[in-house]
């Protein structure tokens, strides 16, 4: 009997633990979060125990690397900064600009529609462009200094210690680093020197556009002007000097005039044309005199033989005179296009220089008292910080692979890793 009671002994005793652990288990739940905080904090302490164990190599190791640091941080060459600060040329707005801007939120659209930006930005990428790079690169010998053989590479160096920036103010500022305290600052003012001289050789305004116009067209009738004379002088040994009759000669010259007129009257609508319409009034105008002058020229031409030629007064002429006549008339006519030409261009000229870009330099680069880099501090600072969590992290990890090999399974499973990695793809047949 005493046998046939155990089991039920044992199934009360089962059912009187089962009943207590449902009793105990809403008191337990609050706790677990206790118990899951302490399993971290020995987990803490274990990481913390494993650093201590080898405190040594850690504080060797950061020792070491801020020694390097520093050794190294002072062997960094002090580099310097210079600025320069510009005030770009303030332009007045164009007649149609002022007329977009009359329209309100429109003309604020259309201003940003139309690509309208900011004037100085056309400065800003002067400064940056490779005609200004490649200027100071030379003057500088900055091939020499970077310690490159390619201008390209020069260049990239340049832009890598220049920064250039457009300020809120309006103002360019130029930063320029170098290794020599004393050519920062000339770099810095070189590149305000070679901003006047684009600003000065480019056709930026309407007035210098105009300026080239005339500049060519004088270059053309000047060497018009030499060819006739160089003719003129070549009939003259040839023939020998003629006199010429009074009237031909009045004939010519207005004849010659005439023309000369119409040529730099075509000439100054050609230039009009590039900035305006057929509809406007000086265009309109220019084309009414140049009617008049060409009605003018058709009378004249009635009295000769044929149109283009003055024969009545030199009909009689022998054939040599005839040719010094047609010589001198050429030279007339080269000699007065070229007058009205040169007048026109130096209008041009002085209009370009009342409209010229005046760049003011606001604080001029100087030669910096301190240096800008290298932050040595800073570097053996963040070496050090560097050193010391790499020690600690390569002795938790070093920590970590040992107890892996301690365990068997894991050992086993390193084991036939290595084997599968070196493993061929494919087994030779037997």
């Amino acid at each position: 009997m005493e046998v046939g009671t155990m089991p039920t002994e044992m199934m009360d005793v089962d059912s009187l633990d089962v009943d207590r652990l449902d009793l105990e288990t809403p008191a337990l739940q609050p706790t677990a979060s206790v118990v899951r905080s302490e399993l971290s904090e020995c987990h803490v302490l274990d990481l913390l125990i494993i650093l201590s164990r080898r405190k040594q190599v850690i504080l060797g190791t950061t020792l070491a690397t801020a020694v390097l640091a520093a050794i190294v941080s002072l062997l960094l060459p002090n580099r310097y900064t210079a600025t320069a600060n510009i005030l770009p040329p303030q332009q007045s707005p164009s007649l149609a600009a002022s007329m977009i801007g009359q329209l309100g939120a429109l003309g604020a659209m259309a201003q940003k529609d139309l690509g309208l930006k900011n004037p100085n930005d056309l400065y800003v990428g002067m400064l940056r462009s490779r005609t200004a790079e490649d200027a100071l690169i030379r003057r500088f010998d900055l091939l020499r200094v970077y310690r490159d053989k390619k201008m390209s590479d020069g260049r990239r160096d340049l832009e890598n210690a220049t920064s250039i920036v457009l300020g809120k103010e309006g103002f360019v500022t130029i930063s320029v680093e170098d290794k020599d305290r004393s050519r920062a600052p000339q770099i810095a003012n070189s590149y305000v020197e070679q901003l006047r001289k684009l600003t000065q050789d480019l056709a930026v305004t309407e007035a210098g556009q105009r300026r080239l116009f005339f500049e060519r067209q004088l270059e053309l009738a000047k060497n018009n002007l030499a060819d006739a004379e160089q003719a003129l002088k070549e009939t003259e040994q040839k023939t020998g000097l003629i006199q010429l009759d009074g009237q031909a000669k009045a004939i010519i010259e207005a004849v010659v005039k005439l023309r000369a007129l119409m040529a730099a009257k075509e000439v100054e609508l050609h230039a009009m044309r590039l900035f305006s319409t057929e509809q406007n009034p000086d265009v309109m105008l220019g084309e009414q005199e140049l009617s008049g002058l060409r009605a003018q020229l058709a009378l004249l031409e009635k009295q000769g033989a044929s149109p283009g030629n003055v024969q009545v007064p030199v009909g009689n002429v022998p054939e040599a005179g005839l040719q010094y006549v047609r010589k001198l008339r050429d030279v007339k006519y080269a000699e007065t296009i070229f007058d009205i030409l040169a007048k026109q261009y130096e209008a041009a000229r002085l209009d370009e220089a009342k409209t010229a870009a005046i760049i003011q330099v606001l604080d001029p680069a100087i030669e910096p008292d301190r240096k800008s880099s290298p932050p040595r501090t800073l570097i053996v600072v963040i070496v050090t910080l560097l050193g010391f969590f790499g020690s600690a992290g390569y002795i938790l990890v070093a920590e970590a692979l040992c107890r892996l090999r301690l365990n068997p399974d894991v050992n086993a499973r390193f084991t036939t890793l290595k084997t599968t990695v070196f493993q061929p793809d494919f087994q030779p047949h037997g």
